[in-house]
């Protein structure tokens, strides 16, 4: 995954904007939710957060408050760096979280969590999470009618390379459960958000 990630990074926003190896792939109802969400996710009160696996900062930048930004991937950093100055950035792998106890006011994360392929490792996410903050939100991708809730997928990069990578999708309420119950903030086709 690390690989695949540093070398996604120069194309990682295609998939947001339905430009480079998306322009040509039907996805009715995705250019309408993008703002949607986003204006979501700048709802969100300010506060002092913690931006795990960031990518680029596509949804980063609309987190309002005192920001810390942390990828594994630097390419990705970078990228997140010059679209959200003044954020302190940090290149490391999660969990563990480099991080104090009780540091941050939120944790968020967007696509993410569904990629932690096992419940150990969910479970290991979700308690660093809790140690370093008392509010966690999740952005990841909406189960869709006819869905599969699991799947490792084949992704071909721009230049030919193809990595295997796990996905999961969510219903809003489901993934409030899956965080502990909480609130959905979100509940779209293609994402939902929730809050714990």
């Amino acid at each position: 995954m690390k690989e695949y990630y540093e070398r996604r990074a120069a194309e990682y926003d295609d998939w947001y904007e339905g430009t480079g190896l998306y322009a040509c792939r039907p996805r009715p109802g995705l250019p309408e939710e993008v703002p949607a969400l986003r204006a979501a996710v700048a709802a969100l009160a300010p506060a002092v957060c913690l931006d795990v696996a960031c990518g680029t900062g596509y949804l980063s930048r609309d987190l309002r408050g005192e920001l810390t930004l942390l990828d594994q991937s630097a390419s990705m950093l970078a990228v997140a760096a010059s679209r959200v100055p003044g954020a302190r950035v940090v290149c490391a792998d999660a969990p563990p979280l480099p991080f104090a106890d009780g540091e941050f006011e939120r944790l968020f994360t967007g696509h993410f969590y569904g990629h932690l392929v096992e419940g150990d490792a969910r479970a290991a996410f979700l308690s660093e999470a809790r140690r370093v903050t008392r509010e966690v939100v999740v952005v990841d991708s909406a189960r869709r009618p006819g869905g599969v809730a699991e799947e490792w997928q084949e992704r071909t990069l721009s230049d030919g390379s193809r990595f295997e990578v796990f996905k999961r999708f969510f219903t809003a309420d489901g993934l409030a459960e899956e965080l502990g119950g909480g609130e959905v903030l979100f509940d779209g086709e293609w994402f939902v958000m929730a809050r714990a």
